[in-house]
């Protein structure tokens, strides 16, 4: 009975040990993700009235919460009924990373008369009196869970490639803790920075030191959100031009054997660990580019 006890104890530490591990390199894989998530759910809620911003933030953590109780139980079934699909369902995230990213550069430089056009409509719907705000609040949510649904695919895919090869217990605990963490993280800071502008008023108001901290707050409140935005389209190219190069051999053992040769150059350590960063972040530029071009030729001919 005790022999059986220690072994129950024991299988469980391993299985603890394991779903430790896996959720390190799972979480260390989708943090680049997490940048992107960040920023876009922070511009997708700001704009509505001040009172208004954290419930609408918690609404959107709630879609965020049953998209993710769609993907878990989705991802789980594809890994025990069609794990060959796991490695293409992969390289297709890794695709529409890089293609949103490219996407985003792409309306930056092409389409900026337009965004500021939209954001003087927004500003002066909010302001007008006669506008219905529940309905726009609702529209902004339902675009944020959308949103929200393609980034957590992607966390949900990658999470799954590192967990793969292991139990279906140790995959269903990585995966759920996964879900929940990155859940509570995003929208807690999401949070953070949407009212981090009223915190920095707040303290502007309070004079001596405290004041000096909230105008510094107030004016580096936009550039954090411009910061966030260029971190994440980074994290994009990163991220999918990473899964992409792991995906085709070639690429991948071609760009291994890139970094061991910049290991005779002067300052061979530093140079050896950021080409493969380099590289993936190329790979990922062209394949959104491609990928922006085929959409783009498909939307055309469809009219």
């Amino acid at each position: 009975m005790a022999s059986s006890l220690l072994a129950l104890l024991d299988d469980i530490a391993s299985i603890l040990d394991d779903v430790s591990v896996l959720s390190k390199v799972a979480a260390k894989k989708t943090a680049g993700v997490l940048g992107d998530d960040l920023a876009l759910n922070a511009q997708q809620v700001t704009g509505v009235k001040a009172d208004r911003e954290l419930p609408v933030v918690w609404a959107v953590a709630k879609g965020s919460l049953l998209n993710k109780a769609i993907l878990v139980p989705a991802a789980l079934a594809i890994s025990a009924f069609a794990p060959w699909a796991v490695t293409p369902l992969l390289m297709l995230g890794g695709a529409f990373l890089c293609y949103e990213g490219f996407e985003k550069l792409a309306h930056k430089f092409l389409h900026r008369q337009e965004d500021d056009a939209h954001a003087a409509q927004h500003k002066q719907a909010v302001a007008d009196p006669g506008v219905d705000l529940v309905a726009l609040e609702k529209d902004k949510i339902k675009g944020a869970v959308r949103t929200d649904f393609i980034l957590s695919a992607e966390i949900i895919a990658i999470t799954l490639g590192t967990v793969q090869q292991s139990p279906f217990l140790t995959q269903l605990v990585v995966l759920a803790g996964i879900a929940v963490v990155m859940t509570v993280g995003v929208y807690g800071l999401v949070a953070g920075i949407v009212r981090l502008d009223d915190a920095g008023l707040h303290l502007s108001r309070l004079g001596g030191a405290r004041a000096a901290l909230g105008r510094a707050i107030l004016a580096a409140a936009p550039w954090l959100m411009k910061g966030l935005s260029v971190v994440g389209t980074a994290a994009m190219f990163l991220v999918g031009g990473g899964i992409l190069t792991h995906g085709v051999a070639v690429l991948h053992h071609g760009i291994e054997e890139m970094a061991h040769a910049t290991a005779i150059w002067p300052g061979g350590p530093f140079w050896e660990a950021i080409t493969p960063a380099l590289a993936n972040a190329g790979v990922g530029i062209v394949a959104g580019a491609v990928v922006l071009a085929a959409v783009t030729l498909v939307k055309k001919l469809r009219g």
